[in-house]
């Protein structure tokens, strides 16, 4: 006579393991606890809300041909002058770099007619190693005073 009971060992144990899961887990309620609540904005806050600010009619940017030069080399510092997003032309600029032991003048130059001015930069080991260094370029000049922008260089 054959037993019937292993036949029957894994459907139990799946049984098993289904009610003590259910058992392990925990039932969650949420509790609303009331009506919603509203955010009401006043007009006199929406009267008060600003313009979106205006652009700078003048802006300039300013890079380096390389960020990370090696200590000896020379580099060229390029900015740009721009107005309502055209350049400038003739417009006078002088670069000051800032190096780790003090600042060194690059000189003056003019825009060219794309509002460019470049900048010639011997490094000659002033900075050291991994040490990051900027550049000011200062536009004069301009119906709105002067303008300042800053290129950045890291020898390695």
């Amino acid at each position: 006579m054959k037993s019937i009971f292993p036949k029957q060992i894994p459907c139990m144990l799946a049984l098993m393991a289904l009610l003590t899961l259910a058992a392990c887990g925990s039932a969650q309620s949420v509790s609303m606890g009331g009506p919603p609540q509203t955010v009401t904005v006043s007009q006199r806050f929406q009267a008060q809300a600003p313009m979106m600010p205006t652009v700078a009619p003048y802006r300039c940017g300013a890079w380096a041909s390389t960020n990370a030069p090696a200590p000896g080399d020379t580099i060229t510092i390029y900015a740009k002058v721009t107005h309502q997003n055209l350049g400038v032309a003739n417009i006078p600029a002088t670069a000051t770099v800032h190096f780790h032991s003090g600042d060194a003048s690059l000189g003056q130059a003019s825009s060219d007619s794309g509002g460019y001015v470049t900048f010639t930069l011997p490094l000659q080991g002033r900075q050291p190693a991994l040490k990051p260094a900027t550049v000011d370029i200062t536009f004069t000049g301009l119906s709105s005073g002067v303008l300042t922008c800053t290129a950045f260089f890291t020898p390695e």
